[in-house]
């Protein structure tokens, strides 16, 4: 196995950050297993990623807290090359239904926190040393629509903030992203009204976590890719019928 460094899974005890955390121990990194506040099923990903053969870090943080973010780019005993920004906030807001501490709570936990990891990420980055940077935001950020609105928008700046990053780093640092579509069902959805939604997209189903997992592999292994982002949505951003469009 190829020995890529550690990388800096956020959100990487549950769903999605599970996928990414044991894919980037198959491609050889060890990974900080990062968790707010799910310190068992952290520990169980830890265990897998020693089991593929990897070194794992577990690491708890509130990411709008400054003091514990920036910990957290030293919890391994070796520098970073990796970091993948994966934890988010996820509540449902419209125009009319926002609140200020919602907006706020939004744009800190998805953009201020990926943004400041980026930027630390990158100062400790050793010189001799390549980089990458992934950032996990959302189909919707191509095809906007009202809905979780403070949520879209906090993931339509965590995607400019990738094109800028990918400017800003390079040549040394990579920066790209990956846009899922309906994957899991959210806490805002039962199985039924899930289902409906990854059927209502061009290929007829969603994605799965490790076919995500699969996105970020490719954009390890792409050294001449950056500034992009990756849809695994089923082709969501291209037509999907939502109810602002349906009237529903």
């Amino acid at each position: 196995m190829k020995d890529r460094g550690c990388a800096l899974v956020t959100g990487a005890a549950r769903r999605i950050g599970r996928a990414l955390a044991l894919e980037c121990a198959r491609a050889g990194y060890d990974v900080v297993v990062h968790h707010r506040g799910a310190a068992e099923d952290a520990a169980q990903v830890a265990a897998e990623i020693e089991a593929i053969g990897r070194r794992a870090f577990v690491a708890h943080a509130d990411l709008t807290h400054d003091a514990e973010r920036d910990a957290l780019l030293s919890v391994a005993d070796q520098p970073l090359t990796l970091l993948v920004n994966c934890a988010s906030l996820f509540q449902d807001d419209r125009i009319d239904t926002l609140t200020a501490d919602s907006f706020d709570a939004h744009l800190g936990a998805n953009l201020r926190a990926p943004v400041l990891l980026a930027q630390a990420f990158a100062a400790q980055l050793p010189a001799d040393a390549e980089g990458l940077i992934v950032n996990i935001v959302d189909q919707r950020v191509w095809r906007p629509n009202p809905q979780f609105f403070s949520y879209s928008l906090s993931k339509a700046g965590l995607w400019w903030a990738t094109q800028t990053l990918a400017q800003g780093l390079a040549p040394r640092i990579r920066v790209n992203a990956v846009g899922p579509g309906p994957t899991l069902a959210s806490i805002h959805q039962n199985n039924g009204e899930f289902d409906h939604e990854a059927a209502n997209v061009p290929l007829g189903h969603g994605a799965s976590p490790d076919e995500i997992a699969a996105a970020l592999r490719y954009l390890i292994d792409a050294r001449s890719v950056t500034g992009q982002m990756i849809a695994v949505d089923g082709g969501q951003h291209l037509a999907w019928r939502t109810p602002d469009i349906i009237g529903a």
